[in-house]
Parts: C-alpha cells; structure tokens; sequence
C-alpha cells in the first residue's frame, strides 16, 4: 500500500526550502578517496534530519524537485540512522547513491516512489 501523504511532505519540503552544496558531483571523498560522487549532494536548508543537520539530497540529471526515492540509512561507525532524499534521480542513479551507503560501516535500503504518486507544490500554510 503507497502511502501518497507521504511523498507529498516531502515534495513539500523540498519545494519550500533551497539545498546548499555539500559535495559536487565529481569530488572525492577525503576519507575514501576510491569514492567519487556522481551526483551532487547536498541538503535542505532550513532543515533538520537525525543528526542535526540539514536534510542530505541526493540531486539527480532528470532537472526536476521531485522526490523520487528515499534512502533509509544506518551507520554503526557514527550510531545513527537517516533517511536521504533522492530528487530528480533517474533509477541507475538511485543505484549508485544506494552504493554510497552501502560501504565500510554503512548500510542503506532504496523506497522508491511509486510511479502513480503525484508532485505537490509548496504552497502558503494556512494561519492558525
């Protein structure tokens, strides 16, 4: 069962707040310097995820702000569990930002979106 609340708040999210550049596509990891990014990462400004920054993205080549699939993340080294929005991601690049997170002490599972599930837009919040 899809849950359309779900992808909608994230839709949402992304619509409403800008990313700033955690690592272009391109870079080396300094820690890892076998990994390459072949995306751009970023995250959501404004936002907060389990490890008190800012929502990580993975921004992918289709142009669009569309959640597209979200990584579900654990990493036993720094002991916390995330999730990482992919958007714009087309499936091979899913797998390759799955990849990322599935090395040394990390572990991750793709959700991907399901293909019926509409874009919602970032609109005014009602007053209270």
């Amino acid at each position: 069962m899809e849950n359309t609340t779900f992808w909608e708040a994230l839709d949402r999210l992304v619509a409403c707040h800008s990313t700033g550049i955690d690592r272009r596509r391109g870079t080396v990891q300094t820690s890892d310097p076998i990994l390459l990014y072949s995306m751009d990462y970023e995250y959501l400004e404004g936002t907060v995820s389990s490890d008190c920054e800012g929502t990580d993205v993975w921004i992918g080549s289709f142009g669009s702000r569309l959640v597209t699939a979200v990584l579900c993340t654990v990493d036993t080294n720094k002991e916390d569990a995330e999730i990482k929005l992919l958007v714009g991601c087309a499936p091979d690049e899913a797998k390759r930002a799955l990849e990322v997170h599935n090395r040394g002490l990390q572990s991750a599972t793709l959700v991907e979106r399901p293909p019926q599930v509409s874009q919602s837009h970032c609109s005014p919040r009602a007053s209270s």
